[in-house]
């Protein structure tokens, strides 16, 4: 049998052979249209895929060159661009996932650091133990609506005092807060909030995963690495499963790691993690839950329990150091801080 295909409505019927290579009226659409030779005209689709296939592989081939050329962070401010939200900086990671048929869905905008979480982010981070309260009391009032913070400083240290006001000061110039009050005679500072739910969603868990995100491009910066990295990372299993992953890198193309951002309870999640990283075929140490206020004892007695690795904010980056390391690449010192309040 022949063939009746419409170049304008897509219908498609069989016809007689001896139609074949005449000039038919589209039954549906009134439209005329040639007949074909059945085999002929899929041997051409056949064909017709083979060059796209082809062409697709080509293009992927050049993003894989630039990838090489072009993805060192060494002219990159990294504190400040736009030039992370590039397909070609996270290509070696849809290439990874494409591998394991595995789908992505990539927020662009979560890797653009021309605003001020990065900044805000490193502040927490990198002076945990003396901003945590703070940053929990600020996520305890958003999420009571409630308006405004009370701060005691009547019980810290000088050095304390002196880096939670320089804190909430940028938290003011930043607009992360609406008002902010040093009221020095009572000893104790007064914040209004801020009700955006950007900065809802930052307290809420956001300002870590932008921590981890910036540490390890510092990282990368600092050693000239080819590395790819990004944020809040949408994935879709095969079998319709679906996962946000807070933190996902490939460095050099062939190291995949894998970061969870947790602070407070996180051990009733354990067993989901555990069945990810199987999924993702990753081995434990490039499954990494980053627990933010446990200590070296408790991350290294964690990690000796499960099939995971567990660090807290300043030893992960000691972690990411001894993956590179075992995996063939040269040993790295540690990168330098940014935005300590000393």
């Amino acid at each position: 049998m022949a063939l009746l295909r419409c170049n304008s409505c897509e219908h498609i019927r069989e016809v007689e052979n001896k139609y074949i290579g005449k000039t038919a009226i589209c039954p549906k659409c009134s439209e005329h249209t040639l007949i074909h030779n059945t085999i002929t005209y899929v041997k051409s689709l056949i064909k017709e895929n083979i060059n796209q296939n082809s062409k697709l592989e080509e293009k992927e081939q050049l993003v894989e060159i630039q990838i090489e050329e072009d993805a060192s962070y060494t002219d990159i401010d990294i504190y400040n661009t736009d030039a992370l939200t590039k397909p070609d900086q996270y290509w070696p990671i849809e290439k990874w996932f494409r591998k394991l048929q595995i789908q992505t869905k990539i927020n662009q905008n979560a890797n653009n650091t021309t605003g001020f979480f990065d900044e805000i982010a490193l502040l927490i981070g990198n002076n945990f133990h003396t901003l945590k309260f703070i940053s929990d009391q600020i996520k305890y009032n958003q999420n009571k609506h409630y308006k405004n913070v009370n701060i005691d400083l009547s019980k810290k240290s000088k050095i304390e005092i002196k880096q939670i006001k320089l804190f909430c000061s940028k938290l003011y110039e930043y607009s992360f807060i609406s008002r902010y009050y040093d009221e020095q005679k009572e000893e104790k500072i007064r914040l209004i909030l801020q009700t955006a739910p950007k900065i809802r969603s930052f307290f809420n868990g956001d300002w870590m995963e932008w921590f981890i995100f910036m540490k390890l491009l510092e990282l990368f910066q600092n050693q000239n690495l080819n590395a790819s990295c990004i944020r809040s990372l949408q994935i879709k299993f095969k079998d319709g499963q679906t996962n946000e992953l807070d933190i996902f890198s490939v460095i050099r193309d062939t190291i995949p790691i894998c970061i969870e951002c947790k602070s407070g309870e996180f051990r009733g999640d354990i067993d989901k993690y555990l069945k990810l990283r199987k999924k993702l075929k990753l081995p434990q140490q490039q499954f990494i839950i980053c627990a933010f206020g446990l200590t070296s004892d408790q991350t290294q007695g964690l990690s000796t329990m499960y099939d995971l690795t567990f660090t807290n904010e300043v030893n992960f980056i000691e972690h990411i150091e001894k993956i590179m390391h075992t995996s063939g690449m040269q040993d790295f010192d540690n990168p330098s801080s940014h935005y300590n309040l000393q």
